[in-house]
């Protein structure tokens, strides 16, 4: 067991616009709910493409620096009531691009048209299909931000009770893995959270799960048995409301001999990451992620075709 505290230092990093290349990928046509905007999202795009459903709807991109087997699959966020592939096209294109992997950003179903667990059930799917078209688990890595993140380490929790390997390795910001609302930081952190409230996520919450247990592991990971899921890196800012989210999944995690690090960026909030090329931290810290991501590719194995990280 590995666990690591590490404050978020800043430092300079160039940063490209990314844009997303549609393709069909999964397939089965099926009528989808809207696509949502998510005004969390500085950098959102609307890029039309044709929905597609069970394996559930997916952005493909490969940036130019990818010419290796490695694979991203993204989950975003957004209160599993709005966002998409689209508003979070810049944050998966830049992550994929400084690790050098192709993306695969997931359409799950959001609620309420959607509630839980649809949205575990597509993630899981879409997981599935990746490795049943020959991904292999060793070259795949995963990744999700607030809602995402949370929805990342419930597909693996699903993926390990359906007897799936796990992949490489998992990378979370900001995830939201108690739908509760139990952290102390809910309420503490109100005041300095720019984004959330205590009652937005509480509203988020009766969307997704209503009279459901909001305590199911699937829901609110941070009550789940982690032993066993991919080696984790945690990113989150000190000035949000789901602090405390963060530093109980990476105590769970080490505690249940997960390897895991946790890194808090002081004054940062909710998902900085998004302010990629605008703030050195949030380059610094996608640089972070991108080699924690390519260097368990390399570990799992190391006569795979990987680039080093783009900077």
């Amino acid at each position: 067991m590995r666990f690591t505290l590490a404050p978020i230092d800043s430092q300079e990093s160039s940063s490209l616009e990314s844009g997303w290349v549609r393709t069909d990928g999964f397939q089965g046509i099926h009528p989808r709910t809207p696509t949502h905007g998510d005004p969390a999202c500085p950098d959102s795009s609307a890029t039309p493409w044709t929905p597609y459903s069970v394996p559930p709807p997916a952005a493909r991109r490969e940036p130019a620096e990818a010419s290796g087997r490695g694979r991203l699959l993204y989950l975003h966020g957004g209160g599993y009531v709005i966002g998409s592939p689209d508003t979070h096209a810049g944050l998966v294109g830049e992550l994929a691009r400084r690790a050098g992997l192709r993306a695969t950003s997931v359409d799950y179903r959001r609620a309420p048209e959607h509630p839980f667990p649809a949205a575990v059930d597509d993630g899981l799917a879409a997981y599935r299909e990746l490795l049943a078209s020959g991904t292999d688990p060793r070259d795949l890595v995963m990744a999700g931000d607030s809602a995402g993140g949370g929805l990342s380490i419930a597909t693996l929790l699903a993926a390990r009770e359906a007897g799936l390997p796990q992949p490489a390795a998992v990378v979370v910001f900001s995830p939201w893995v108690d739908l509760t609302l139990a952290g102390g930081s809910i309420r503490s952190k109100e005041s300095a959270d720019p984004i959330f409230t205590e009652a937005d996520l509480r509203a988020y919450a009766d969307l997704y799960v209503g009279a459901g247990d909001r305590a199911h592991p699937l829901a609110s990971p941070v009550f789940a048995g982690l032993t066993g899921l991919a080696p984790l890196l945690v990113q989150v800012g000190a000035n949000e409301v789901l602090l405390d989210d963060a530093v109980r999944l990476a105590g769970r995690a080490g505690a249940d001999g997960v390897e895991v690090t946790l890194e808090v960026g002081p004054g940062l909030p909710h998902v900085f990451q998004h302010h990629y090329g605008r703030l050195d931290e949030a380059d610094a810290a996608l640089d972070r992620a991108a080699r924690f991501l390519t260097a368990h590719l390399s570990a799992g194995r190391p006569d795979a075709d990987l680039l080093e990280p783009v900077h």
